[in-house]
């Protein structure tokens, strides 16, 4: 960790994940608020999230946009345009003009698509390969802790000023964070159109992700675990609800969880060398599964360290998975093989909020929680099995190679 604080390009880096994560966390809040207060309507607040995710299903042809040009000005374009777009949000003053601000939400959320698609290519070329885990956990680490401090701040800021004041904030951090990309120190040549029409060159991540005996199995577990992770997130009200406290105790649950995310962020780098990427993410996902079990026992302080449990398991496996693809993946294709797995990771997380709201609604969290819980421990339990016979694999290669 220590050596990647030293490294310029990366400090340049994670200040301008810092300041760009916090307007976003802002910004994700107050949205919602804002549409509730103009609108009186739960729905609607709630598409506010939904419009933020809706491009995501789209990563393999936006991501594509990060391997037609050179990644450095890609981003410092992408980071000045949502600073521009968000100031457009002074204009929406009544119900009349929602549509402004879900027009903005959605292209919000369709440049982050190649916005995290060019950052993870440019990031592979400009950190050694040895410390892209430890990055991509500082990552983590300080995205998460974001999410604990800039909620608060956009609802008290959304509170004093309103709306246009929360995106004023927002397009603030989106200035420092295309200055941040500004300076980094990277020398890139111009990319080399690849044959075949858009389609097939969209297709090209498609077939590495699925063709890559490492990547495939990480991706696969990695979407199974957000789409279970998200079933077992739409009973935190009930959760909440069974303990006898108002809906405003999710929020604790949340802050544990984000402390967790921020512990696991600081330790992945050593634990992706000592473990690999397949018995880190394997492990990560069998914690989640057995404090997503246990969560259905209704005790407060069973409630808080499952919180922190599944806090600490989350993120590895996308930690895991996501430094896989910087490894593995050709500079050329990485555009398209990041967003891709963007998609296929993170896609299933928004289905099952949907899917999980509903069944929330038949059967209690006693009963729905234990089988989300199985699920994840089989997905962990089968992943870690692959990586034992992977590397029982290689040593028996390895074995036969070797003179009599």
């Amino acid at each position: 960790m220590i050596r990647v604080l030293r490294d310029r390009n990366a400090r340049l880096y994670l200040g301008g994940v810092v300041v760009s994560a916090f307007g976003t966390s802002s910004m994700w809040l107050a949205s919602g608020v804002w549409v509730k207060d103009l609108t009186g309507s739960d729905g609607l607040a709630a598409l506010c999230v939904l419009a933020m995710w809706a491009p995501t299903p789209a990563g393999p042809a936006l991501g594509a946009l990060a391997d037609r040009t050179r990644r450095r000005p890609l981003l410092v374009v992408a980071n000045l345009g949502l600073a521009t777009l968000l100031l457009t949000l002074f204009a929406v003053d009544s119900r009349g003009r929602l549509w402004l601000l879900f027009t903005v939400l959605f292209l919000y959320g369709a440049v982050g698509v190649v916005h995290d698609a060019a950052e993870s290519a440019l990031v592979a070329a400009v950190v050694a390969p040895e410390l892209l885990g430890d990055f991509n956990g500082l990552r983590t680490a300080v995205t998460e802790g974001m999410k604990l401090v800039a909620p608060l701040t956009g609802a008290g800021l959304y509170a004093l000023c309103g709306g246009p004041a929360v995106a004023c904030l927002d397009a603030v951090t989106f200035l420092l964070a295309a200055g941040a990309c500004a300076l980094l120190r990277v020398r890139e040549e111009r990319p080399v159109r690849s044959g075949g029409g858009r389609l097939a060159q969209t297709a090209q991540g498609v077939r590495h992700l699925w063709g890559h005996p490492v990547l495939r199995p990480l991706v696969a577990a990695g979407g199974t675990t957000m789409l279970l992770a998200a079933l077992a997130g739409s009973s935190v009200y009930a959760v909440v609800d069974r303990l006898g406290h108002s809906p405003a105790y999710a929020g604790v649950l949340y802050a544990f969880q984000g402390a967790g995310s921020v512990a696991v962020g600081l330790c992945s780098g050593p634990a992706l060398r000592r473990l690999g990427a397949r018995r880190f993410a394997a492990a990560g996902i069998a914690l989640t599964g057995a404090a997503v079990a246990a969560r259905a026992v209704p005790s407060d302080p069973v409630a808080l360290v499952t919180g922190l449990a599944a806090g600490v398991g989350l993120p590895c496996v996308l930690i895991a998975a996501f430094t896989a693809v910087q490894r593995e993946t050709p500079g050329p294709l990485l555009g398209r093989a990041t967003a891709t797995a963007n998609t296929l990771v993170l896609t299933p997380n928004v289905l099952g909020l949907a899917v999980g709201a509903g069944l929330v609604e038949l059967a209690g969290p006693g009963l729905l929680l234990p089988l989300y819980g199985g699920a994840l421990l089989a997905t962990g339990a089968a992943l870690a099995h692959r990586a034992g016979s992977a590397s029982r694999t290689a040593a028996k290669s390895s074995s036969d190679a070797s003179p009599a």
